[in-house]
């Protein structure tokens, strides 16, 4: 914590009507960078509190894990009089932020237009699953933006089908996304006093960390790509297994003791060519011209790994860490979700964290990824839903008798 005690976006207010991830990993961030994060939910709550339930009756991991360091209001958008409170919430707000259907929020009776007049300097933040145009009707879940947005056709190997990647780069990768565009708006409002729409669409976010699919779509043009370790190439990029389609090539080999995740993921640099050989006990290799270059290594690439992997089947992935690490060698163990959950290094770095929740005792999640040397961030459990009515409320001049009234007729 600063000197002063104050966090990045003290004092920024957010009203966050996210609900599942794409947009609840987007106003999370915020909430650990030190916006104030109000999430609106209908009486009912967000549907995740509710889905993948491993303890009855409490919020689901689901839940938890996406919305830490926020408060809580409930507010039915149907009526009229929660149609006064919204108005009321909106103008206090720096930030609108949602990613409900296309359209919805103009159906509530809130267009962009209207909302700028209510607070002209809102930013009004939005995920969608698509741009305008052929696809922006369409619905958009995690698995539909990796497979319309160039992730699946190139994840897998050649003679499989396209497979989705367990990284949620189209829900959470889209909501990093649009952290970027709302604290670019944030930047430029101080400039213009102006707030700005900002929208992700999830295609798009999933096209971006998928470019170098898309530089190797150009380079086709002119040939087979040499650094993949496909026999045959058409006019489309293809699934390349574990190759890293770069310029150093690299495989996930077997370790000791054989279990699903005991692989280590080798990349093998020119220089790195004569210390692999000698370890593995083939230090022939470095000096013998079909092994000693790049270039001689490339179109054999599998049985070097496979070479490589003769010696590494023989050590715990741990093991091969240390000793090609020791030999400046790039590597990774293929770290299995129990091995992370329960990695002592990262429980230092704060990247999982434990946190105390009033139900279900404790859980671990992920800590903030961003590190600010002068913000350190604090995770801090999700809210209950509704958990914040009265306070939130009341600063809006709603007090006790006339909470409960609305709370009898639905409205909150």
């Amino acid at each position: 914590m600063t000197a002063s005690g104050q966090r990045a976006l003290e004092g920024v207010r957010v009203l966050d009507m996210t609900h599942v991830q794409s947009g609840p990993s987007c106003t999370q961030i915020l909430a650990w960078l030190g916006a104030d994060v109000v999430k609106l939910e209908a009486p009912t709550g967000d549907i995740t509190r509710q889905q993948l339930r491993d303890v009855p009756d409490v919020d689901s991991l689901y839940f938890t894990m996406l919305n830490c360091n926020k408060r809580s209001i409930t507010l039915n958008m149907k009526s009229d009089r929660g149609k006064e409170i919204f108005t009321d919430l909106v103008k206090d707000a720096d930030i609108l932020v949602e990613n409900f259907a296309p359209g919805a929020i103009d159906r509530m009776g809130f267009t962009w237009e209207r909302l700028q007049l209510i607070n002209p300097k809102l930013i009004f933040a939005s995920i969608k699953g698509f741009g305008p145009g052929r696809y922006e009707d369409f619905k958009a879940y995690e698995v539909v933006a990796q497979a319309m947005g160039g992730a699946m056709s190139t994840t897998g190997f050649e003679d499989g089908p396209p497979t989705a990647t367990g990284a949620q780069i189209g829900d959470s990768g889209t909501g990093i996304h649009l952290v970027a565009g709302i604290l670019a708006a944030l930047y430029q409002r101080t400039n213009t006093g102006k707030g700005q729409r900002v929208t992700v669409a999830m295609q798009e976010a999933v096209l971006n960390l998928s470019r170098v699919k898309l530089r190797d779509q150009q380079r086709l043009a002119h040939g087979p790509l040499p650094e993949y370790p496909n026999e045959h190439f058409g006019d489309e990029v293809p699934r390349s297994g574990n190759a890293s389609g770069g310029g150093q090539p690299g495989w996930a080999l077997r370790c000791a003791p054989g279990g699903p995740n005991d692989y280590i993921y080798v990349i093998v640099q020119p220089p790195g060519w004569a210390p692999i050989a000698s370890l593995i006990g083939k230090p022939e290799l470095a000096d013998d011209p079909d092994w000693s270059t790049p270039a001689a290594r490339l179109d054999k690439l599998d049985k070097m790994f496979a070479l490589i992997e003769q010696w590494t089947e023989q050590h715990t992935k741990f093991e091969v860490m240390d000793k090609l690490n020791a030999l400046n060698v790039p590597c990774g163990p293929i770290m299995s979700t129990r091995e992370l959950i329960e990695d002592e290094t990262l429980a230092e770095l704060g990247a999982v964290v434990e946190v105390k929740h009033p139900q279900r005792g404790s859980f671990k999640t992920v800590g903030c990824p961003i590190k600010l040397s002068d913000s350190p961030v604090q995770v801090e459990t999700s809210p209950g839903l509704g958990e914040h009515n009265s306070v939130i409320y009341g600063s809006l001049g709603i007090d006790t008798s006339e909470l409960e009234e609305l709370k009898a007729a639905g409205v909150v």
